[in-house]
């Protein structure tokens, strides 16, 4: 029973140093032409199982997954180098470097900066090194698809745990608030973005990766239960974000198909909102119609509240302020929480990488913003093949507004949206002619 015990206490932590060894030594011995997506697969996969790591405390420390995406990209571009025109991402990372001088001045050189300072920026930094790695990088789909698949595989890990957690919901749901229980014990936001993530990616499976009814099947169910554990977080911001990039998803996918092959997405299509009203209607009764109200923004009385942003707005208005007190170089790293914990007398993190970057960063993060959302936009003004490329987009803008960039999601899957994807041509058969003599 002991040794059941000791293994069970450290199960986590053998299985996080097991994956960051297979991923290695996969990306190493990875023929040149398959190295990019080895790398990406091994991103992709700490990508969903940041959460679960964190839930458990699997990794070496919170950020562990973040750091060991950098680490595989550095790798990868040890191997495959990066493309010229990615150059902006550079600068990307170049401007982040005043923050720190600024926030050294601020907090001071000890242990709080280098931990305030690395946890404010480890995102971006994940952000401009995935995307410099990815930019105009050649893939197929079918590796695309595989790379998902990657990512989607712990987060049904995630998603057993949270059933094994909790698996009596009308016992835990009494509000209308985000609720800790139903999300395993951990940050409902971080843990609806993850699910809402999930959904995704079993839709595009369903639509474009199942080619049997039974691989459909085996989909559906699995978004379906993904589904269901977001909706019940009572964290909106992971559903929304999900509903909206399936909805651009579909309307590249639809916009490109032919004309029978329309035909299939809107069968598909009317299957699959039947069964999204299947799994609404069960978290409705699962929280005595609770998720409801707190959709339409109302407390469990049905009254309605005043901020529907939970806050937020607030602290983005606080934000702004901060630029405008500091406009040139900003407050510095982690400036804008020092300041909140010298007026409130508490520590709030913001949930808003956009008024982060203009408050902490200054000029500079205008600058940065700029390359943020122009470049992709010139990107794709001259390749048009990537199916997700809006959906990518999508998450990443919706998730940094109510999330920031506290999980290492939003920038790998920002710079996903910069992969050059190439269809498979299908071999022409041609007849053999015979010579008659």
């Amino acid at each position: 029973m002991a040794s059941c015990y000791i293994l069970c206490l450290f199960f986590p932590q053998l299985f996080f140093f097991g994956v960051i060894s297979f991923f290695l030594f996969k990306i190493i011995i990875a023929a040149p032409k398959e190295k990019s997506k080895a790398v990406l697969q091994g991103c992709a996969y700490l990508t969903g199982a940041e959460v679960i790591f964190r839930m458990t405390d699997a990794g070496l420390f919170y950020e562990s997954s973040k750091y060991f995406i950098i680490f595989y990209i550095i790798f990868g571009m040890f191997y495959n180098g990066v493309s010229n025109k990615g150059y902006p991402y550079f600068i990307f990372l170049i401007c982040l470097v005043p923050s720190i001088i600024v926030a050294s001045t601020n907090i001071g050189i000890d242990a709080s900066l280098r931990k305030n300072v690395a946890f404010v920026l480890s995102g971006p930094v994940c952000l401009g090194i995935s995307a410099l790695y990815c930019y105009d990088k050649k893939i197929t789909m079918k590796q695309i698809l595989d790379i998902l698949f990657y990512m989607a595989l712990p987060i049904v890990t995630l998603t057993t745990y949270l059933f094994l957690y909790t698996p009596s919901i009308k016992d835990i749901i009494t509000d209308t608030e985000s609720n800790f229980a139903a999300s395993g014990g951990f940050g409902p936001n971080q843990v609806s973005t993850v699910l809402g993530l999930g959904m995704f990616v079993f839709c595009v499976n369903y639509f474009l990766n199942s080619k049997s009814n039974l691989l459909k099947i085996v989909n559906i169910i699995l978004f379906s239960l993904i589904a269901f554990r977001g909706i019940i977080t009572f964290s909106r911001g992971g559903v929304i974000t999900a509903i909206l990039m399936i909805f651009a998803f579909l309307v590249i996918v639809y916009s490109k198909s032919k004309r029978r092959q329309k035909n299939l997405i809107i069968t598909s299509f009317i299957s699959f909102i039947v069964i999204s009203s299947v799994i609404w209607v069960v978290s409705s009764n699962q929280t005595n119609g609770l998720i409801e109200k707190r959709y339409t923004n109302q407390d469990k009385i049905g009254r309605e509240k005043n901020d529907v942003s939970a806050g937020r707005i607030d602290l983005f208005v606080n934000e702004l302020q901060g630029f405008i007190d500091k406009p040139f170089l900003g407050v510095g790293a982690s400036g804008m929480k020092e300041r909140r914990l010298i007026t409130l007398g508490r520590v709030i993190a913001t949930h808003n990488e956009l008024s982060r970057l203009l408050s902490e960063h200054g000029i500079l993060g205008i600058f940065m913003l700029l390359i943020l959302i122009f470049k992709p936009l010139d990107m794709r003004s001259t390749n048009r093949y990537n199916y997700f490329f809006y959906a990518f987009l999508i998450f990443w803008f919706a998730t940094i507004n109510h999330s920031a960039m506290r999980i290492a999601a939003p920038g790998f899957i920002y710079a996903l949206a910069l992969l050059n994807i190439r269809y498979e041509k299908r071999p022409i058969h041609r007849k053999r002619v015979i010579e008659q003599r």
